[in-house]
């Protein structure tokens, strides 16, 4: 039993809450999305939410936490959908969000504190004339550390694949949990340890990033007659080489009419393409939509719009954040994860769109993965049973779509091979000897002190 009392004694300074409300609203995030989830994950809560505002003070946590073998779950925007910051097994939660500085900014490399929202990175590197390759949906609210560390691609990554390609991270400071807590660098391919690993292989306090040049944008609601013309359009505008853009995504018809600052543009019945492209790529973009019988319906300006707190950028209706939209009116549907093999991916959600009818409402968003094109869907179900939902995802995997399971919050059972890579793994053993961080997301784990 922890003496909850010593430790935050022990804290001396370094800000800390043992409020159970603030606690447990600190605690959570939208794992709610998941009716398999909810059940589950409705009473997990830390003990006690402490708010480091240095690296130093990081390092006096992680110790502590080492002294009392309290577990720790480190805490960013809370934007995640299947509990990767939630504290199953209670202990410190470590809100990050008061390391929040850019530290530089040179010839396109941004070195930045892990808790700074990205909407923030991008206001005060934009009038640099650099901005963010890829950030999610969830960008107003997200923090970098929590988008390397429990994400994996979003707006942007039509252009640049996902957080592990190679390039995408340059490097990572990660403060360890022990006794007396070590500083590691990781560079390149390294960084992978820490990607996508909800906090459990290490405390990351600072990222080294690439960016983009910043350019004027256009957003874009483009409406079609047909799905599959919708779908054709969206992979060849995402194919053009010559287009800059960072996002193409397609949704099928109902989605868009929960799109609720949308209706006065909609054309009722037809599924929509929602597109972020540069300027210069406008007279291809009116090209391929008469190619295709596309109508543009609606056009923004989309840096303004996320600079404006009543006005919605469109990247807030695509990604999880089509199901958002969906679920304020109906939480009766729930969504899959699924990525659609190279070469064969349009033929294959169109099979999928003719197999499930409206149980599995077609909505995906193109991007590079390994260097190809193809698309990534978050399907909207009609959700009945949990014994329903599975036999879905088996179908989609037995027709050779990808399936990242959003129904389950550990490493293993959502990840593509149904285990945690050996590099991850063995830098846990490294970083974590007592098993403290994120205990229960990677179930097999075993501590090695």
């Amino acid at each position: 039993m922890i003496d909850w009392k010593a430790f935050a004694q022990e804290l001396g300074d370094i800000p800390f809450s043992d409020d159970p409300v603030r606690v447990k609203r600190r605690s959570r995030d939208f794992y709610w999305y998941s009716p398999v989830l909810k059940p589950q994950l409705d009473n997990v809560s830390g003990d006690l939410l402490v708010t480091p505002r240095s690296e130093e003070e990081v390092i006096r946590v992680a110790s502590l936490c080492a002294k009392y073998r309290a577990p720790i779950t480190i805490r960013g925007g809370g934007t995640g959908n299947y509990g990767q910051a939630m504290p199953l097994k209670g202990g410190v939660v470590l809100d990050i969000t008061e390391l929040n500085r850019v530290i530089r900014l040179e010839k396109g490399v941004l070195r930045v504190q892990a808790g700074a929202k990205m909407n923030a990175i991008d206001a005060e590197t934009r009038p640099q004339g650099w901005e963010l390759r890829m950030y999610p949906s969830t960008k107003r609210t997200a923090t970098i550390g929590g988008f390397v560390c429990g994400g994996s691609g979003g707006i942007g990554s039509v252009g640049y694949g996902g957080l592990r390609e190679t390039g995408n991270v340059i490097a990572a400071r990660v403060v360890t949990v022990e006794l007396e807590p070590r500083i590691i660098e990781l560079r390149g391919e390294e960084c992978n340890k820490i990607n996508r690993t909800f906090g459990t292989t290490g405390i990351v306090t600072e990222l080294e990033i690439p960016m983009a040049p910043a350019l004027p944008w256009r957003d874009l609601v483009i409406s079609f007659a047909e799905f599959g013309k919708a779908a054709e359009f969206g992979q060849a505008l995402a194919s053009a080489s010559g287009v800059e853009k960072k996002l193409v995504s397609v949704i099928d018809w109902p989605l868009p009419r929960y799109f609720q600052p949308l209706q006065k543009a909609l054309i009722p019945e037809q599924p929509i393409v929602i597109a972020m492209v540069a300027e210069s790529g406008m007279q291809a973009l009116h090209d391929l939509c008469r190619q295709f019988g596309g109508t543009i319906v609606f056009e923004q300006d989309p840096v303004e719009a996320e600079a404006t707190p009543a006005t919605t950028p469109l990247f807030e209706y695509t990604w999880n954040h089509t199901t958002l939209q969906i679920l304020k009116a109906d939480r009766s549907v729930t969504y899959l994860q699924s990525m659609f093999p190279p070469g064969r991916n349009l033929e294959l959600v169109q099979a999928m769109r003719e197999r499930f009818g409206d149980e599995v409402i077609m909505h995906m968003e193109f991007l590079l993965f390994d260097g190809k094109l193809t698309n990534s869907a978050l399907q909207v179900v009609r959700y009945t049973t949990e014994e329903r939902l599975n036999e879905i995802m088996d179908e989609h995997e037995a027709n050779g779509i990808f399936i990242a399971n959003p129904h389950v919050y550990t490493l293993e059972d959502g990840s593509r091979h149904k285990r945690v890579p050996g590099d991850q793994m063995g830098f846990k053993a490294e970083v974590d000897p007592f098993g403290l961080l994120n205990p229960g997301k990677m179930r097999s784990y075993v501590p090695v002190a």
